[in-house]
């Protein structure tokens, strides 16, 4: 899987050492119904602190992550979370696949710190960046940002989730090729960069399973696949994007 790359920033002047997404916000991230594992070290662990206890409600929240059933065209699996972010993380990297082809791919992690954090709001933070390749006339639409953000917006509350603190950046960047590279097209990707935090049920726990949903929606729709509820008016179809890259 050729998952996103790239940093992930905690807003409070730390940057992860692993290989990670970027925290969009100024602010302080084979599935199906597999079993991922990992902590901030893709091994069951968590946090910067190493051998610290697992807070029960970071335990639950993962364990939801891992037994969600999601549409067959994704595939996901637990990847190294970021170690400085928070005292507890959690990574999952995603693709949107069709035959052997990639038409997205993305990162969520998700973030714990028990004692609250200020800009959160909150005690968990979900983080992510989700990327595609789209024509270049379509990137040269000067309402592509704003639809880019309607779609992660839309996608939770198509679910009914709620959420507060969302923050992201929505980024387009060309390619033109030149030289001995002359023969290849130009090529344009979007990134949506993000980071929200969930709110929590009575018992300190969010529902990830469903933000897990809303976000596996979000990348279907970067990929322009059809919505997986059909009539939902909630869902914007991408038009015309470049065709899928090789895996």
């Amino acid at each position: 899987m050729a998952a996103a790359q790239g940093r992930l920033s905690d807003g409070a002047g730390g940057m992860d050492d692993a290989k990670g997404t970027e925290e969009e916000a100024r602010h302080k991230g084979n599935h199906n119904g597999s079993n991922g594992s990992g902590g901030s070290n893709g091994s069951g662990g968590s946090g910067a602190g190493g051998g610290s206890t697992v807070p029960p409600a970071f335990t639950a929240a993962v364990e939801a992550l891992r037994a969600a059933r999601l549409r067959p065209q994704i595939e996901v699996e637990a990847t190294r979370a970021p170690q400085r972010l928070a005292p507890h993380a959690y990574a999952l990297e995603a693709a949107v696949v069709d035959g052997d082809e990639e038409l997205a791919d993305g990162r969520l992690v998700l973030l714990h710190e028990p004692a609250g954090h200020e800009a959160w709001h909150g005690t968990f933070r979900l983080v992510t960046l989700v990327r595609a390749e789209l024509e270049p006339e379509m990137a040269a639409d000067p309402l592509l940002p704003d639809v880019c953000w309607s779609w992660l917006t839309g996608a939770l509350q198509a679910r009914g989730l709620t959420y507060g603190e969302p923050s992201g950046t929505v980024t387009r960047a060309s390619s033109h090729y030149f030289g001995g590279l002359s023969a290849r097209p130009s090529a344009s990707q979007i990134e949506i960069r993000a980071s929200w935090t969930p709110r929590e049920s009575l018992g300190g726990v969010p529902d990830t399973a469903a933000h897990l949903s809303s976000w596996c929606d979000l990348l279907a729709q970067v990929a322009g696949l059809p919505p997986a509820a059909p009539g939902d008016a909630s869902v914007v179809t991408l038009p015309q994007r470049r065709g899928p890259q090789s895996r």
